[in-house]
């Protein structure tokens, strides 16, 4: 249990928020809680194949980004089929998705970590889904992979 006033309630993050901010909840110190309430969490280190969306409108769109030895970098859209789309919106806790237009958001310059990824649309991970070998690619920036959740 903490002390002092309680700040948040009702806080639903799907977990692709970048920060609490983000995520729909209660105004500032509205509330129906005593500290028999408050929230705990355990932060565990991002690992390779997290995956997130930005430089979109918010949490749900924008270009797909997966982390790989510490670093995001982007994923080449050479073979992107909507059921890849399927599992990454899934991934992501959404419950389904659409590739985006091209002009959709301005261009990455971190790596391109994948690259020819083919789902069969059952898969939980998008790791689980064949794809050439991290960093291997034939593409470039303006074909990052772009997405509406």
């Amino acid at each position: 249990e903490g002390s002092g006033p309680v700040l948040l309630d009702e806080v639903r993050c799907t977990g692709n928020e970048l920060s609490i901010e983000q995520c729909p909840k209660s105004s500032w110190r509205e509330h129906n809680c005593g500290h028999k309430e408050d929230a705990g969490v355990s932060c565990i280190p991002l690992t390779d194949g997290a995956l997130r969306l930005t430089s979109g409108k918010g949490s749900h769109e924008g270009r797909l980004e997966v982390y790989y030895t510490g670093q995001w970098g982007t994923i080449c859209d050479d073979g992107w089929t909507e059921l890849n789309t399927q599992v990454v919106c899934r991934q992501l806790g959404f419950k389904y998705g659409k590739s985006a237009p091209e002009s959709y958001s301005e261009g990455s310059s971190g790596p391109i970590w994948l690259d020819d990824v083919s789902c069969s649309g059952k898969e939980t991970n998008l790791l689980q889904c064949s794809r050439r070998e991290w960093g291997k690619h034939d593409c470039n920036h303006r074909e990052d992979v772009r997405l509406v959740c």
